[in-house]
């Protein structure tokens, strides 16, 4: 099995004096990323997406030493009002990424608002047809999709359902670790149950380092299913003051506890 560990993004101004240097500017930041990390969420697509010599600069300064989870722009998940230009544009901007082997998954999260109904189960199927061919992991906010139901449909499709850690608050998904494909997909968002909802800004949402016992449940369920599983992608979204570098070095300690090697290397102690 391959194991990722990466952050979701890597601009992240905060990370200055500790990850990177001081006076780097952010050109710079996917070059040192590359050092200590195999695996990254793209979140700009979701705005914007980038066209192929951005991607060729990532695959460039990066070395091919980072995998590249790519997500899906609003207009497919959060608007549905995507256009085939749109899903083409997207295909074919990642080419650098797919001919130097460091593409990762198509990240598609649906919003709360997104609810289990018979037209948005017609919208999802079409999604799923858009991106035939490719690695899709889907993240569904909305508990309702959390049923044995949609979990087999998507298992049949092939697609993978992307297991989320939140806060522990009424209406969240529930916290397990759900394959339906050969690749495990985790996004880690904090426990910052203070601030999910009251907090002002995404940095405040995110402010959370994880304890050793609570990333501790994510590893052995990977562990657990080590032998089913072909790749496993941790990425930690608590990147305020570098929480998920920290908890990214603890994951790969555990990890390495049963031999395995999640790409993570030298991060400052902290």
């Amino acid at each position: 099995m391959e194991l990722y560990l990466g952050s979701g993004g890597y601009t992240n101004d905060d990370w200055k004096g500790i990850l990177y240097p001081p006076g780097a500017p952010s050109s710079e930041y996917l070059e040192s990323y590359a050092r200590y990390f195999n695996a990254v969420e793209l979140e700009s697509p979701f705005y914007n997406i980038p066209g192929k010599k951005a991607f060729e600069g990532m695959v460039r300064k990066s070395g091919g030493h980072v995998h590249f989870a790519v997500k899906a722009h609003r207009a497919m998940t959060h608007m549905r009002n995507a256009d085939e230009d749109g899903y083409r544009r997207l295909r074919v901007s990642v080419k650098p990424l797919q001919e130097a082997g460091v593409l990762g998954p198509f990240l598609a999260q649906f919003p709360r608002s997104f609810h289990n109904t018979p037209d948005n189960n017609r919208y999802l199927h079409e999604l799923v047809s858009r991106f035939e061919g490719e690695t899709l992991a889907i993240e569904f906010r909305n508990p309702k999709w959390h049923t044995p139901e949609v979990e087999a449909s998507l298992r049949d499709k092939g697609v993978t359902w992307v297991s989320i850690d939140y806060p522990e608050i009424a209406g969240m998904g529930t916290r397990r670790l759900v394959t339906t494909s050969p690749i495990a997909y985790i996004r880690l968002f904090g426990r910052n149950e203070k601030k999910w909802y009251a907090g002002k800004t995404a940095k405040e949402k995110h402010d959370y380092r994880y304890s050793t016992e609570e990333l501790r449940f994510w590893v052995e369920e990977i562990v657990a299913r080590r032998d089913e599983l072909d790749q496993a992608y941790l990425i930690l979204l608590n990147t305020p003051r570098f929480s998920a570098g920290y908890n990214l070095t603890e994951l790969q300690q555990m990890f390495e506890e049963h031999g395995l090697d999640g790409g993570v290397r030298d991060i400052p102690a902290g």
